[in-house]
This record gives structure tokens, C-alpha cells and sequence, in this order.
């Protein structure tokens, strides 16, 4: 792989990186409950997205809770944890698939809410499923190459009013299997937040250095999971199939300038049961060392990956290496290194 396909990255270090977990709790039995009359039409089991997905329950914002303040809530704590101020910050980038409108950018709502200066450069990344990872990896870029010195990236995630939308649609008549299985995935989705601070690392030697990573993409497949707050329609037999494939591209062409086949952990974009079976399969990846999320907050989307990265990472030691890896809608791969 040539070009931007491939990052390296010098002097950057995460120094922070912290959730906030919404707090009222989903169980798939209660969804289950709101679907028994479309499954008993449609002679569906129940349980499908606890033995299909292996999600168990997932988060919820309560009332008074929203993704755009537990993000400010998820940064402020980040910056605390990294030992710096807002003023230093020289970069935001928000990397949510939610928003409240087109316009303007959810970033600019975080930036006020964190007391950023106003020279730090704001500005919202979109790239479904690995927004957080791509947002890392230009933070770094700019980072090293001496545009700004510390950076927050941050995602907040509310899959309420597609989890409503979805069990409401699904209940209507005229819905059939093909119907149902589109919409699975809409009920495997959770809410919450994360952020991360980057720093140079000559100046935080304690810091976890990111050394880089690669990305792919496989466009052709753009139309396998369409989201909106509608809901999220996927062919989910095609989108898994060629999503492996991209991996497998991925991960066998980056044997060039990366070994990534005995890392310390794996932290994964949290899908299911079927997803993660299939990518530790392809890649050949030891599963006791990729920790799981989705079963109790299902799938978080870009936050999956930091929010799984901030639980884990008490159980890290210095010299672990780690790596993020995820595939995200449309479709896109990325990969990044992390040395705790």
C-alpha cells in the first residue's frame, strides 16, 4: 500500500483516553417484549439478539442526558486526566455520527462547552463506524508535523430515536422476514461517548506513543448499510463478507511495514457475536486478547472503539502494544498502533 494508505507517526502520544456511559439500560429481553407480536406473525424465535449478536442490553441517555453534553462531559475529564488546560488545546475534532442538524457543526457546540480558545480549529469527521480512528490519525499528522501541540478528539453516540423508529416500523403491517432481517442491526445499537487527548511526545515521555497504521477502502460497497435516524438498513450476509474481505486486504498488505500478528490486545469495533468471530477468524487473532463492549452496550458506533480502549486500559501495561482495528460502513478499514 502506497500513499495516504499508510501513516507513521513520530512524536505523538495518547496521553487520555475516557468515557461516559449513558445510563439508563436496554436489555434485549425488553425489545424482544416490544417485538412478540411481529415475531409471532413473522414465526421468529425470540433471543435472536442475544444468540445472533451477542448483545445482551445496551445504553440509553435518561431524561436530561444528551450525547452532546456527555461528550463535553467525556473531554473535560480527558483533559483533566492528560494534565491540560483548554487554553493549550489547538485542535477538536468531533467524530459523531449523531447530530441535532446539518448546520451547524457539533463540533463547534463541544468546542464552547470545553472552554476551547478560540485559535483552536474545530471541525466535524464523518466516516461512519472508524470516524474516531481516522480523527486520531489526522490529529497525529498535524501534531507531528508542528501545526498544533495537543489535540481532543471526542464522539458522542444517541441511538435512541433509531431504537424507537425501528421497534415502531417493524410493528407495522405488510413487514416481512426479508423486512425484519434489514433492520436487525438497528436493534444492536447503543448510546455514549468518549474522547482522547494527543500530545508530542518529547514532551510527555509517559505518554502511550501512537506509531501509525493503515487504512483501505472497498467504495463498491456503499450501499450494504444505510443509516439515518430513521434507521440503519444493511444486507448484512454481503456487508460481512466483503467487510472480511477488506480486512484481509488490509491486514495482508500491511505485513510490509507493520507485524501486527502477536500484539498484546486487539480492541475492535464492537459489532456482534458474528462479526467478531469472523474477523478473528480471517486474521488469525488470538480471542482471549480482544476484549469486548458490545455485549452489555451493544454497538456505540465511533465511540465503540475508545469507549472499549478507556475500559481496558487499566489492565495495560507499559511496552503492551495495542492495536485499534475496525471496519465501517461504506466500506472503509483502518488500523493504528498503539504502545502503552
Amino acid at each position: 500500500m502506497d500513499g495516504n494508505a499508510t501513516s507513521t507517526h513520530h512524536n505523538v502520544a495518547l496521553l487520555s483516553v475516557v468515557s461516559t456511559l449513558a445510563t439508563r439500560i436496554t436489555t434485549s429481553k425488553e425489545i424482544d417484549s416490544q417485538l412478540q407480536p411481529v415475531l409471532r406473525r413473522l414465526r421468529l424465535p425470540s433471543g435472536l439478539l442475544q444468540r445472533v449478536a451477542g448483545v445482551q442490553e445496551r445504553r440509553n441517555w435518561a431524561e436530561g442526558e444528551t450525547f452532546d453534553d456527555a461528550a463535553v462531559s467525556a473531554g473535560k475529564r480527558a483533559l483533566r486526566e492528560a494534565g491540560i488546560e483548554p487554553g493549550q488545546v489547538g485542535l477538536l475534532i468531533n467524530t459523531s455520527v449523531t447530530r441535532k442538524h446539518l448546520e451547524p457543526s457539533v463540533a463547534v457546540r463541544i468546542h464552547h462547552g470545553l472552554g476551547l480558545p478560540s485559535s483552536a480549529i474545530n471541525f466535524d469527521i464523518a466516516n461512519a463506524c472508524l470516524g474516531f480512528v481516522n480523527g486520531m490519525t489526522l490529529a497525529a499528522q498535524l501534531i507531528d508535523s508542528g501545526q498544533i501541540k495537543y489535540a481532543v478528539v471526542i464522539d458522542g453516540e444517541d441511538a435512541d430515536e433509531i431504537q424507537v423508529n425501528t421497534i415502531e416500523r417493524l410493528g407495522r403491517e405488510g413487514i416481512n422476514r426479508k423486512d425484519f432481517m434489514s433492520e436487525f442491526a438497528s436493534l444492536t445499537l447503543g448510546s455514549g461517548a468518549a474522547a482522547a487527548v494527543l500530545g508530542p511526545l518529547d514532551a510527555h515521555p509517559g505518554g502511550h506513543r501512537i506509531l501509525g497504521g493503515v487504512t483501505r477502502a472497498a467504495t463498491q460497497f456503499n450501499d450494504l448499510c444505510v443509516g439515518s435516524v430513521d434507521g440503519m438498513f444493511t444486507d448484512a450476509k454481503a456487508l460481512l463478507k466483503g467487510g472480511m474481505e477488506l480486512v484481509v486486504s488490509a491486514w495482508t498488505a500491511a505485513r510490509r511495514d507493520w507485524n501486527w500478528a502477536n500484539m498484546d490486545r486487539y480492541i475492535v469495533h464492537q459489532v456482534s457475536d458474528v462479526h467478531t468471530n469472523a474477523l478473528v477468524k480471517a486474521t488469525g487473532l488470538d480471542r482471549s486478547k480482544v476484549p469486548l463492549t458490545y455485549p452489555t452496550l451493544g454497538n456505540v458506533g465511533p465511540a465503540s472503539i475508545p469507549i472499549t480502549l478507556a475500559q481496558e486500559a487499566s489492565r495495560l501495561q507499559p511496552g503492551n502494544r495495542v492495536l485499534l482495528m475496525g471496519v465501517g460502513s461504506g466500506l472503509n478499514t483502518a488500523m493504528m498502533e498503539i504502545l502503552w
